[in-house]
């Protein structure tokens, strides 16, 4: 029998291995290709950027998405975009319902409406080139204004109708172009070209990233441009806008403000019966009054009174109430005319009493007028120091009271007064239904230290209001046996007079930090926490632990004999 043998059959070289690698190396030289050509071979495209406004605005060489309005070489900005990219939000106020518009600063106040050329700066006329106006539901104001108050700089481009706009402050570089150079949609040479520069082009420099600067040229059109193709030049510079003199609010050289306030009811203080208050430096009686919502104040200065304080080297800040009534003092800060005619009268009586400053003290205000609030301070601020005098504000602490405490925004008001009065009293009100100090030391602490830190006003601005007043406090059952709490303010001399006649001995109260007595009238129990020398030093003591502007003390008339050179004495001897 014949023997077959069998051969294996022969494998083909490589098989799928060989086809794999093959495909991989194929892949690769794809890939590295395709990645060369991204990364070596330019992209050639020309494109003309569409902004979306026949005069788009560019802003730190970016496309804003919005439009000015250009009359020849006279350009307006859109109001959202003065406020909200330029930050002028609080300074540039805009009433649609009488198209008034109001720009202020630290010295001025511009007063201009759509589709008048008259204005206003301060109480000067202002004649204008072009108006603003309301235009597709949106507002326009001329930028020449705007360059005088704020240092907003707006060039046009005739060819392109590009707007470019810098801030005051701004320090822009600028670059040449040595050689042929392109400005390209995005940082990478295979975005489209925007912008091809010639030699010795100038462009601005905006930022930098991945190796490019975003840049603008100099007809405007903004894009990027690789670092290695310009060369840096100089710094071009946007000037801060500066008072030609600026306002220097009163300070003591040396020492502290030490202010009292004069509560001035029906009948004006005769000054020849005011004992001598030794180390007071500025006095504010409650002279003025907001009468109605029309704006209208009413006065009871005094010459005499403003006589009598400067002859004693005295400062008058009189106090500007709103009486304490919420309606009228939403109608009059609630429009610019109203808000104007209180700022006209205070500063004809600034000048016509002669006086330093005006001391601001609204309260019972709803929270919905806040902002026409710290409005209305920003309108009377420029007025009263061009005037030369000082402007404060009384605040209360910070709580969640509406009326109280919530319509005060206390971080705005302190960047525009030049003093913020914090009423450091009243942590047990008239009406409370808890007896208790009417300023415990750690309460006082803790109200000044809020408004230093939450509201960063700066220290050098506050002044520490202190009272010179107690509340007798009654507690007594009714006829179900439930305590009821009714107080009485006292001064300092009357509540001497009870310690007095009933012999009482006062013990310390360490948790308010002050000195304490109670004793029984009529089956009802009386309690005081009183205002002496102990408590006020301490409180001398947190304004210069925390470096405030001074104090001040509500009111005169509470005070004892000895109070007025204990407050001087701590206020100036060491530390």
């Amino acid at each position: 029998m014949e023997t077959v043998q069998i051969r294996p059959r022969k494998r083909r070289e490589g098989g799928p291995l060989k086809w794999l690698v093959l495909f991989s190396g194929i892949l690769a030289m794809g890939i590295g290709m395709w990645y060369g050509w991204q990364r070596f071979v330019p992209n050639g495209e020309e494109i003309k950027p569409d902004y979306g406004s026949p005069n788009p605005i560019l802003y730190k060489g970016k496309a804003m998405g919005t439009g000015a309005v250009a009359e020849g070489e006279s350009i307006k900005l859109p109001l959202p975009f003065i406020q909200d990219k330029l930050g002028l939000k609080e300074a540039v106020h805009y009433e649609e319902k009488t198209g008034s518009i109001v720009l202020t600063n630290t010295d001025k106040v511009m007063r201009l409406q759509t589709n008048i050329l008259t204005a206003t700066v301060n109480s000067q006329p202002y004649e204008l080139r072009v108006a603003a106006e309301v235009k597709d539901k949106q507002v326009f104001i001329p930028s020449v204004p705007l360059q005088e108050l704020y240092g907003v700089y707006a060039e046009i481009n005739k060819e392109t109708g590009i707007v470019t706009v810098i801030r005051a402050g701004d320090a822009v570089q600028r670059a040449i172009a040595p050689e042929d150079a392109e400005i390209r949609s995005e940082p990478t040479i295979r975005a489209p070209i925007v912008h091809k520069l010639q030699a010795q082009d100038i462009v601005r420099i905006w930022d930098e990233e991945k190796g490019w600067y975003r840049v603008q040229s100099t007809d405007g059109t903004a894009g990027f441009v690789a670092k290695k193709d310009v060369t840096l030049t100089d710094v071009e510079r946007i000037e801060q806008v500066k008072a030609e003199d600026p306002f220097v609010a009163w300070k003591v050289v040396g020492s502290k403000i030490n202010l009292t306030w004069e509560a001035v009811y029906q009948k004006a203080p005769n000054p020849a019966k005011i004992p001598d208050m030794p180390g007071v430096n500025v006095v504010s009686p409650s002279w003025f009054e907001l009468l109605n919502g029309d704006g209208q104040i009413r006065s009871k200065a005094d010459p005499a009174y403003v006589n009598w304080a400067h002859k004693k080297n005295m400062q008058v800040w009189a106090m500007f109430s709103n009486g304490f009534e919420p309606e009228r003092t939403t109608k009059a800060l609630a429009s610019t005319d109203t808000r104007f005619k209180m700022v006209q009268q205070l500063v004809a009586y600034v000048q016509l009493y002669k006086l330093q400053g005006i001391n601001i003290d609204f309260e019972n205000v709803v929270t919905a007028d806040k902002a026409n609030l710290v409005q209305f301070v920003r309108e009377l601020t420029p007025m009263l120091h061009e005037a030369g005098a000082v402007v404060s504000i009384d605040v209360t602490p910070k709580s969640n009271s509406e009326l109280w405490s919530l319509f005060l925004d206390r971080a705005a008001l302190g960047k525009v007064v030049d003093y913020m009065m914090v009423m450091a009293y009243d942590e047990h009100w008239a009406s409370s239904p808890k007896s208790g100090s009417v300023a415990s030391l750690k309460w006082v602490e803790q109200s000044v230290t809020r408004i230093l830190e939450e509201d960063q006003v700066p220290p050098g601005k506050v002044v520490l209001g202190m009272p010179l007043y107690a509340r007798v406090w009654t507690e007594a059952k009714d006829e179900k046996g439930v305590v009821k709490v009714t107080s009485k303010a006292l001064g300092m001399e009357s509540v001497k007079k009870i310690i007095a006649e009933r012999k009482l001995t006062p013990v310390l109260d360490g948790e308010a930090g002050q000195h304490y007595v109670e004793y029984k009238e009529d089956e009802a129990l009386k309690r005081i926490w009183i205002e002496d020398s102990f408590s006020i030093q301490a409180r001398v003591a947190l304004a210069k632990k925390y470096k405030l502007a001074g104090v001040a003390t509500w009111q005169r008339a509470f005070q004892s004999e000895d109070i007025w050179n204990v407050i001087h004495e701590s206020l100036t001897k060491m530390p």
